[in-house]
Order: C-alpha cells, then structure tokens, then sequence
C-alpha cells in the first residue's frame, strides 16, 4: 500500500505529515533535548505523540482508557489474553515467541488503575517494525479464545486430570499473580485505601483482579470490554526516537487504522463524589506466620485532592510533598520517623498523581490499632504547625532543586530513556490533559520560584489541600492470623457447591476443557508465522564507555566524557577490607547508616537537608564478586556515591568527603530507626522479589560471594536484620552495634581509594579541579589495611523456607564455572533453551505459575532455576528435572539455539544511560571483565551450537549435584519436610 505524504507548509512543523493524521503542534523541550510533536488520527480521533530525538533506540507505546467497575481484573486478564493470538499472527504465544526472536531491549504490557499499555524497544530498525506489526495485530485484531482467557485468566479442573470425582480446584496466570501480589500487606494497604478514598470511580476496585472477584469474571464480558475499550478511538499512540513520524504513521495506518471508524464511545474517569466529614476505617490482613501480631498494624491516612492533569496542581503538589516528606529533615517525615507510635514511615507515604484526580498518602507500620487516634493527632498536629509557622525558605528550594534535578536527569538503566519520558506523560495523556507541558516542567518550576518568595503560599498548601479538607481516610489495617484459613476454607466451600450443582454434561465440560486445554499447550505452532531477526541481524561489535585513567587528589581515578545533559556524577571506590564475621554481615546496617548519620558538628537533619540542596542524594553500597577464573577467589568494593547539576559539583565533592570522613555513630535513636526501616524494607521484598530470594538460597552453597550475598541479602540477611532489630531494645545492644559500626568504618577509612568522575567534556576541568581540591584535604589511609578475603566454599543445601504468602517461590541450583570458562557463554545460551523450550511451557501455561525458567549465574557459577508466585511446589520441583531430560533427550532445532542466542546478546548489548554505562564501563573493568574479556564471551555466545550445549548439560546438570531452596507458607511444613528440606522460618 503506497501513501502520498503532505509536505508541510509551516516551518514549525514536521517536514512530513502523513495524509491520515493530521499536524497540530510541535514543541521543543531544551531540557530534554527532543521535539514533541502531537498529532491527531482523522477518521478515529486517536491521538499519537512522538518525541523525536537523536536516539536509535526508538521506543513504541500504544495505550486505551480501560475503566474496570468491578475487581474482577477484567483489564489485567483481557492485557495477557490479548497476547496470545490474533489475526495476522495466529499461533498459540506471539508475545513470548518474539521475546525469542528479537533483540528488543524492552517488551512488555501494563495494566494501571485506569490504562493498559503495550511498549517495547529496539535499537535494531527491521526488529522494530517486527514487533510493531505484532504489537498492532494483538491488540487491535486479538483472537481471544476462550482456552487462553481460561490459561491467562481462570478456570476449574479436577483436581486430579481426568477424575470428575475429585475436589475442583481454581487455575489461572493471573488468578495466582493476583494471590502473590495480594499475599503483600501493602499491596493490601494500597488497595484497602484507595477502596474508601474513591467510593464510587474505578479506583474503588483492584483493576488487577481479587483473587476472590477473578471466578466472576465471564468469557462473554471480556469480549464486549475489549470490543468497547481496546479500539483506536479510545487509543493513544506514543514513540520514541530517530524514526520519523510519518513512517510510524504509515505502519499505523496500513496495519490497523485504515480498518476502523470511529467509536462513539467515551470513555473516561468521572469526578470522585466528595465526602463531608472525615471517615475512619479499621480492617485486616493475613498474617500466617508464627510471629507475633503485636506491633504489626498499619496506619495510613489519605486525602483526596484535585485534578492530575492541571500540571500547575500537581507540581504544587510535589512541592509539598517534598517539603512534608522528602527527607528526614523534612517536618513530616521527621515526625513519622521519631515517632514511639510505629517502628517505621509507612511505605505509602507520598503523593499519587497517575491517577485521574491526585492524593497524598502519610503512615506508619509497625504500630498497634489503639494507636490510631494518637498517630492522627501526631500527623494534624505537624500539619497546623507548618500552616502556622511555615517552613524554612532554603528547605522550599531544595525541593525545587531536586525536581529540577530529576527533569534534567538522562535515565535508561531500568526502563530505556524513551520509555521513561513517555511514561512520564501518559498519565496526562490518558487523562486528556497535556502530555507536552507534563514532560516540559522549566516553565512551571520558574513560576514556582517566584511563587514560594511568599511566606504563606507552602502554609497556604497545607491548610486548603490538607487541614480543611474533610475528603480524608484514617484507616487501621491490622494483622489477622485466621484470614488466610478462613480464605482458603471459603473457596474450598465455594469450590463444594459449584461441583455439587454440577450435572454430568457440566463435569464433561470441565473435563474436555482441560483436555483441549492441555492438547493446545501442547501444540507446535509455526514459528515461521512470525517475523522473526537472526544472528546475521546482530552488530558485530559490543559499544563500551572509554573512560581515561589520571590521577587525582593522589589517588587513582577515572574521568569518562559522556553527555549528561548538565549533570556531574562522582563516586569514591574503596577497596572493602577484611572483617571478622559478624562485622561482615553489618554491612547492609554500615552502609545505610554511613548517608544517614550526623558529621562532626552537624546533626542528622542537618546533613540531610545539605545532601538536598547540593545533590541528588548520596549513597553508599557494597560489592562482592567471584574473579572471572575462580569463582572461590572474590573481591569486595565500597562504592560512595552522588550526582548533582554542575554548578552544584564542588558543594557535592564537599559532601561527599564530609560524609565519609567525619561520620558519627553516636546518635543512637537514629541508629535504631534506620534499623527498623531497613528491616520494613526488606519484610516487603520478599513477594515482589521471592524468585530471586530463593535462587540465591539454592546457590548460597556453590561459593563464597553466593553465600555472603544470601547472609546479607538474601532470606538468611531478612532473618538476621529481624534478630537484630528485636534484639536492640535489650540491654547494651544499641551501644554495641554502634560500637560495630564505627569498627567498620575506621577499617573503610584504612582502605585505599580511588575515584570515579563522570561529566560532559566541556565540563572536565572544572570537575577534575573541584574533585582535586576537596579531596586533597582527604584523611590518608591508615595502617594495618587488609583486604577482604572469603574462604572458599562448596556445598549443597536442601531448604525450605515459611513465611506468609498464598503462593511459592521454587529454586534449584547446580555448580558450573566462572565468566571466564568457555563453557560460561554456552551455559548462558542452555539456559535460555531451558526456558523457551520447556520452562515456559510447564511452569507457567501448565503450572499456572506467574512466571518460570533459569539463568547462568557466573558469580555464583551456578545454574538456577526458579518459578515465580506459583501454586505448585513438588510438582515443580519435578518439572526442573523433566526440563534437563527433554534437554539432553532431545534434538535440540537451530531455532531453538538461536533464540536463545538472541537472548543472551539482548541482554548483553541492552544500553543503558550515558552516566550507567560509564559505570558499568569502570565497574567491570575493576572486576576484571575488560573491554577484551567482555567482547571475547559475546563472541563465545555468537559461535554456541547444539552440540555444545548437550555437552554442557550432562557435565554439570546431574541430579546428585542439585541444591533446592522454596519460599512456601506454613501449610506446606510437613510437605517440605517430606521432600528432605531444612525448614527456616522467615
């Protein structure tokens, strides 16, 4: 299909505008250095941004109002259903086919409150329009049949296959995701909240699904939701990138739009129905493990303010969550922490501002129910005292500093930089407000500047949105041990009826259903229906930051010219020294401490309102990793670390040297609070992160960086903070680990250093001159240095460990060999076999865990396998096994390898931000992993066959070697004890 393009007849906009869509405004963003441009579908309305920018790593994001009336996950469902077929492309898993046969550097798909997305990225132009094609097909042509919404989705089986006199059981992706998500007593808190602070919109319900409300939802509603909402009316398109609008217009067109007319159908958020006195609120969530249930409550207290899309409101918005929270020297915030009401700030605390009409959220955790009253009392009485007395004008700026900050900031180590910045405007997008002005924030932060001269505007904040507002929750969440047994019971009770109201025609039903289920998750389909790129597609060479190696302030340093966009990022790297054990493990405790504490004269609160006016924050962290020969010879560096804008750099360097030179440990309090807010933090990881918690436990055997990491980081380093924070109230237990701490430190202090400095080269030698005179005056190391040495380690380990969680999180583990071993890049490739081949298929579609495989661990040199928020354990554990017979009985295809291949290279050339891959440039060199060790493995990769991986697989996958550790609840106890496992309880 040929297209005529209009040549544009104004100097403002686009050279081009494709005849479909028409032109209405283009905006440069100097800040961001791009052009928004905004155009309008003509016969759909659909709307489509593009923000063109010198990056060849070209985004795509296509995203529908999707307004769920109840909490049956209706959008969440129909979001994982549409991925599983459609018109152009019908085989059984277009979606994770292509993750297969890509070198994208992001795939994905959303479901929020009010949105579902679908971005990816690429940097590769043919990869790009492949996935487009697809993305477009699934989710404006998606097949939706009815044995996907039943994988994806929900539905009962027997719970024994082919016998209808069994129990019924419930199965489904997204029926146990949303039992994962919702074992998380946050996840409860922000859902509970949200309930009564929107009683009558779409946020009222979990737009993810209850995992009581998913039974309910029919295949019948899911068709006529995506019929209404998945339509390019009610769409709206954005990208990323070097690739011209016109051309993604022409894709656009050709592949979906030239097929629709409009929709008359509008849909949107309503205005919440406002209440008149505040409401007080007290329910429950699942507590099942053995512990306590005193001190285990949350309180949170929510208000309702005004529109998200009017950006003037939300920045004020911003700015006065800043002001209240952004630190600990901020008054809300300091109340919270110093508090004898809770062990901790809930982790709600903030301002919400993606929905359609904004809220800002203040807690605790760690408090008790009769509490309440007091901790409202507490958190008013702030309020009036700000109303009342204002806040410091320097403390005011510091907030707009660091959104000043943050705007200018270039980001893509987590998400690519595009994707950020569309993210960042869809909200206003979605919401029909102005995407454009919500990426651009210099106009309104210069108003702001003028704004906050007066004296009465932050006050004038807190009394109009806060103190007068009556749309206010208090809510109680307290823990309840019999919930999850009375849930359980509930849905065993409901399971009852459903199977005894069953006739015979229906037991067939649910009978061939799972046959035809089963028989379809079996099915091969053609993978050559899809587009697909290949090795030949692959740049040759791997692009690694150049940094220069000089010397600085007498000591080593490194200085790596990367465009920053105004912004100067330096870290202190310190070689980590010996300790004896138990200090050893206090140095998650000694890192959190080191950025929170006073130094020489000033307190706490001083240093933190310093770190915000200059910086962006500091930081301090610890690396340990195996040497790319010997996986039992380790390293360890202390890594501090800052950025801030240029013209702030020497304020930082201060900073910084402040910070590590004049550290003190005696605010004991201090000392005691960061105890238990580290220790919140880490009781939250585990439902988010619990896969990666138990393949660390399985490997924690195989050597000695695996087993620090799992005593520090892992589930072993949850239950020891947890000790520890119990234990503080005890005696001289406080004062000693103060004690500790300053040992540490005076052994840090002895370590050599040296410096990392990264900036824009126009800016070098004023940053290289800044650095030299702070840290010339640097204290020099002391005697007695000796470096961090772990002894060798290797050995199995069978555990099982219980915690409270309606799901499991599954490992195994087996030894392999270091980065720098040949068989390394062939176990990398194996492991993505594993998991395109076999994994995905038995874990996930079969299983109906939320997510499965393995990966090449070469610090641990291990293989690792895991399952995510899964309902199975034994069986699992099972399928781990079948998975290396299939490999090692099967004919392995060169597509098979080949995905595999483009998996790991994805992941290997996968960009990052200017200032992140200097740092992974420096970091890797440090660790031995040179420019030349790292384009050696991916050449390994690029040269890996069949053959090699068959070989690989029976030298190190043999059952006798295998460790297991499972993240399970108390039911399973007997059950893992059974399986061998040492029991831990978490």
């Amino acid at each position: 299909m040929s297209t005529v393009l209009q040549e544009s007849p104004s100097p403002e906009s686009p050279a081009r505008v494709h005849p479909a869509f028409e032109w209405r405004r283009s905006q440069r963003i100097d800040a961001l250095n791009l052009v928004v441009e905004e155009y309008r579908h003509g016969k759909t309305g659909a709307l489509h941004y593009h923000l063109a920018a010198d990056n060849t790593e070209n985004v795509f994001l296509v995203a529908l109002r999707t307004v769920p009336t109840d909490s049956s996950g209706v959008a969440h469902i129909l979001e994982h259903t549409a991925l599983c077929g459609s018109e152009r492309y019908p085989v059984r898993d277009p979606f994770f086919m292509m993750i297969r046969r890509s070198l994208n550097t992001f795939m994905n798909a959303f479901t929020s409150s009010d949105w579902t997305a679908y971005p990816f990225a690429s940097q590769n132009r043919k990869d790009f329009d492949n996935l487009l094609d697809v993305y477009l097909d699934a989710v404006f042509f998606s097949r939706l049949d009815p044995l996907d919404f039943a994988q994806e989705g929900h539905r009962v089986e027997f719970a024994e296959a082919g016998n209808p006199d069994s129990d019924l059981v419930f199965k489904g992706v997204v029926f146990n995701e949303m039992k994962g998500a919702m074992s998380s007593p946050v996840s409860t808190l922000w859902q509970t909240l949200t309930k009564y602070l929107f009683p009558t919109t779409t946020y009222h319900y979990n737009s993810g699904g209850e995992p009581d409300d998913i039974p309910d939802l029919s295949y019948e509603a899911l068709r006529d939701f995506y019929r209404t909402h998945y339509h390019p009316s009610n769409a709206v398109f954005m990208t990323y990138g070097d690739i011209p609008a016109h051309e993604h217009q022409a894709r656009f067109e050709e592949r979906a739009l030239a097929r629709f007319e409009p929709l008359d159908v509008h849909i949107a958020v309503a205005e919440e129905k406002r209440y008149y006195a505040p409401v007080y609120v007290e329910e429950a969530y699942a507590l099942d493990d053995d512990q306590r249930v005193e001190d285990k409550t949350h309180l949170v207290m929510g208000w309702l303010l005004g529109n998200s899309t009017d950006l003037e409101e939300q920045m004020k918005g911003q700015l006065l969550e800043g002001v209240l929270l952004d630190d600990s020297a901020s008054p809300l915030r300091q109340a919270l922490e110093r508090t004898d009401l809770g062990s901790a700030p809930s982790p709600l605390c903030g301002l919400e501002s993606s929905n359609f009409e904004m809220s800002f959220m203040c807690g605790l955790e760690g408090s008790r129910p009769e509490h309440a009253r007091a901790f409202e009392q507490l958190v008013l009485e702030v309020l009036e005292q700000v109303a009342r007395d204002g806040v410091p004008l320097e403390r005011v700026e510091a907030v707009l500093h660091q959104l000043e900050l943050s705007q200018r900031e270039v980001a893509g180590d987590g998400y690519p930089y595009g994707l950020q910045l569309i993210l960042e405007g869809l909200s206003a997008a979605i919401h029909r407000g102005d995407p454009v002005a919500a990426m651009d924030l210099d106009p309104v932060l210069a108003r702001l500047r003028v704004a906050i001269q007066d004296p009465a505007f932050i006050p004038g904040l807190v009394r109009t949105w806060l103190l007068d507002n009556p749309h206010r929750v208090r809510l109680t969440l307290r823990p309840e041990p019999a919930i999850s047994a009375r849930r359980q019971a509930a849905e065993a009770a409901r399971l009852a009826a459903r199977k005894a109201a069953m006739d015979e025609a229906e037991r067939i039903r649910v009978l061939e259903q799972a046959a035809a289920l089963a028989a379809r998750q079996q099915q091969e389909d053609n993978p050559d229906m899809l587009p697909k790129v290949g090795l030949e597609d692959i740049p040759l060479d791997l692009p690694i930051a150049r940094g220069e190696a000089l010397e600085l302030a007498g000591r080593p340093a490194h200085f790596y010219a990367q465009g920053t966009n105004g912004l100067a990022y330096q870290q202190a790297v310190i070689d980590l020294p010996g300790l004896a054990p138990e200090l050893l493990e206090l140095l998650p405790q000694y890192t959190s401490c080191l950025v929170e504490l006073g130094c020489g004269e000033r307190d706490y609160l001083t240093m933190q309102a310093w770190q915000s006016s200059v910086s962006g924050g500091i930081s301090a962290t610890t690396s340990v990793r195996a040497a790319i020969h010997d996986e039992q010879a380790t390293q360890g560096i202390l890594v501090l670390s800052s950025k801030a804008l240029v013209r702030n750099h020497a304020a930082m360097t201060e900073l910084m040297r402040v910070t590590l030179e004049e550290v003190r440990f005696d605010e004991h309090e201090r000392i005691r609070d960061l105890v238990a807010q580290q220790r919140a933090r880490r009781e939250q990881s585990v439902t988010g992160n619990g896969h990666g918690l138990a393949m660390q436990a399985a490997a924690s055997g195989m050597s000695p960086t695996a087993a620090l990491l799992h005593r520090q980081r892992g589930l072993a380093g949850i239950h020891r903070i947890k000790a520890l924070d119990d234990g503080l109230e005890q005696g001289d237990a406080l004062e000693r680990l103060a004690g500790q701490l300053q040992q540490i430190h005076q052994a840090v202090l002895a370590a050599p250093r040296q410096f990392l400095l990264i900036g824009e080269e126009e800016q070098r030698a004023r940053l290289q001159q800044e650095l030299e005179q702070q840290w010339q005056a640097a204290v020099a190391g002391g005697s007695g240095y000796q470096p961090l040495a772990l002894p060798p380690l290797r050995g199995q380990v069978r555990q099982a460990w219980l915690t409270s969680t309606q799901v499991n999180f599954c490992a195994k583990a087996y030894p392999t060999v270091p980065a720098d071993h040949p068989d390394a890049p062939v176990l990398a490739v194996l492991a993505g076999v594993l998991r395109n081949g076999f994994l995905h298929r038995a874990v996930r579609e079969q299983g109906g865990a939320y997510g499965g495989g393995a990966s090449h661990d070469t610090d641990a040199a291990a293989l690792r396998f895991y399952s995510y928020r899964d309902p199975r354990l034994v069986e699992t554990l099972a399928d781990f096994d079948r998975s290396i017979d299939w490999l090692l009985g099967e004919t392995l295809s060169w597509r098979l390898v080949e995905e595999a291949i483009l998996g790991v290279i994805g992941s290997i050339d996968k960009p990052g931000s200017p200032a992140g891959e200097a740092r992974d440039a420096f970091f890797n060199n440090l660790f031995g992993r040179t420019p030349e060790q790292r384009k050696r493995y991916r050449q390994r990769v690029l040269e890996v066959r069949a053959e090699d991986i068959r070989r690989v697989g029976e030298s190190y996958l043999k059952p006798d070697r295998a460790s297991v550790a499972v993240i399970t609840n108390g039911g399973q106890l007997e059950l893992c004890k059974g399986l061998g496992l040492e029991i831990h309880n978490l």
